[in-house]
C-alpha cells in the first residue's frame, strides 16, 4: 500500500473519530470502511487480524450502547462546544497517552469548559455529572472504542 493510500486511510479514520462526535454520523461504521479498505488493499496477516479485532471490538461497543442511556444532548443544559471540545480533546490525549489519555482527555477537558463557563468548581463538577450522565457515557464508549480501533491500525502501519 503507498503512503498516500495510507493517508487517505488515516484520513478517512480521523473522519470517523469527528463523525462519533457529531449525532447522525455514523463515526463507527466510518472507522470501520476505513480498516476493511486498509484490509482489503494490504492484504497481511496483520492487516486482516486488526480487521477481525476491530469488527468484533465495534460489534461489542454497538451491543454494550444498548445499556447505556440514549444520548440527549440537549437536556445537559452544556453548549455543544463543550461536547465537541471533550472529544477532540479525548482525541489528543488517546495518543499522547496511549489509552488512559482518551477517557481522561474526554472528562478534564468537559470539566475544564464548564468550570470556565459557570466560575466555580462545584457548579463545573455538576455540570460534568449532568454531561456525563446524558451524553458522556455512550459517546465516550463509542470514542474509546473507534479510538482503540484506530490506534491498533496506527501500530500495525508503524510495526506491522
Amino acid at each position: 500500500m503507498s503512503v498516500w493510500q495510507l493517508v487517505a486511510v488515516g484520513a478517512v479514520m480521523l473522519l470517523g473519530l469527528v463523525g462519533v462526535l457529531v449525532p447522525g454520523v455514523p463515526g463507527q461504521a466510518i472507522v470501520w470502511a476505513a480498516v476493511l479498505w486498509w484490509a482489503l488493499t494490504d492484504t497481511s496477516p496483520v492487516a486482516w487480524g486488526v480487521l477481525i479485532g476491530a469488527t468484533c471490538l465495534l460489534l461489542l461497543n454497538q451491543a454494550l450502547k444498548a445499556l447505556l442511556p440514549s444520548r440527549r444532548p440537549r437536556e445537559t443544559g452544556a453548549p455543544g462546544k463543550t461536547l465537541v471540545l471533550g472529544g477532540i480533546a479525548a482525541i489528543v490525549g488517546f495518543f499522547v497517552v496511549p489509552v488512559v489519555g482518551g477517557i481522561l482527555g474526554y472528562v478534564g477537558a468537559i470539566y475544564g469548559a464548564e468550570r470556565l463557563r459557570l466560575g466555580s468548581r462545584g457548579a463545573g463538577w455538576t455540570s460534568l455529572k449532568s454531561v456525563m450522565r446524558a451524553t458522556g457515557y455512550s459517546v465516550l464508549l463509542e470514542l474509546f472504542c473507534c479510538l482503540m480501533v484506530a490506534g491498533s491500525w496506527l501500530g500495525a502501519v508503524i510495526w506491522g
